[in-house]
C-alpha cells in the first residue's frame, strides 16, 4: 500500500510518501517514510509531529519520543544553517520492530558535517541513541539518527 500527501506553496511542493511492507528475511524494516519541504523552519513542526507519531506507533515511551521529536529538531537545525538557498529539506524515516533510523539531508552551498566536539552534537547523539552525519557527492549534507526502543534493550 503506498499512499501520498502534497501541500502546495509557492510553487513548492512538500511531500510525505510512506510505503508498507512487511518484514523481509534479510532485514527487519517494516515501513520506510519520506517527508520532503522547503529548507525552512516555518516547517520543523511538521518533522517534529512526524516524528511523533512514527515513534508512538512503535510503542516507544513518551520520554523516548520527546528525546527523538528534539533531536530531529536539533539536527534540522544543524542543517538549515548551511542549505543553500532554495532547497528542500529531507527527511527519511526507516521504522524496524523496536528501532528508529532517520536521515534528515539537505543541499548546502558550502556542504561540511556538523561537527561532533560541540555540546550540540553530544546532546543530539545522547536524545537519538547515536548520530553520524556526511557529505554526499552533489553537496548533500546528511545527518543520520537512530534510537532502539528502551524496552527491547538488552538489561
Amino acid at each position: 500500500m503506498t499512499g501520498e500527501t502534497t501541500a502546495r506553496r509557492a510553487g513548492t511542493a512538500p511531500t510525505a510518501v510512506m510505503a508498507e511492507g512487511g518484514p523481509s528475511p534479510d532485514r527487519d524494516v517494516q515501513d520506510q517514510v519520506t517527508i520532503r519541504m522547503p529548507a525552512e523552519g516555518a516547517y520543523l513542526s511538521v518533522l517534529r509531529t512526524a516524528t511523533a507519531g512514527l515513534a508512538a506507533r512503535l510503542d516507544f515511551t513518551l520520554d523516548e519520543i520527546e528525546d527523538l521529536r528534539i533531536a530531529v529538531d536539533e539536527a534540522c537545525g544543524m542543517l538549515l544553517a548551511q542549505a543553500a538557498p532554495g532547497a528542500d529539506l529531507e527527511c527519511d524515516f526507516t521504522l524496524g520492530e523496536d528501532n528508529m533510523s532517520i536521515a534528515v539531508s539537505t543541499l548546502a552551498a558550502q556542504p561540511r558535517p556538523p561537527a561532533r566536539d560541540t555540546f550540540a552534537w553530544t546532546v543530539l547523539s545522547a536524545l537519538a541513541g547515536s548520530a553520524d552525519a556526511w557529505v554526499e557527492p552533489g553537496d548533500k549534507v546528511t545527518v543520520m539518527l537512530r534510537k532502539t526502543r528502551e524496552s527491547s534493550r538488552p538489561g
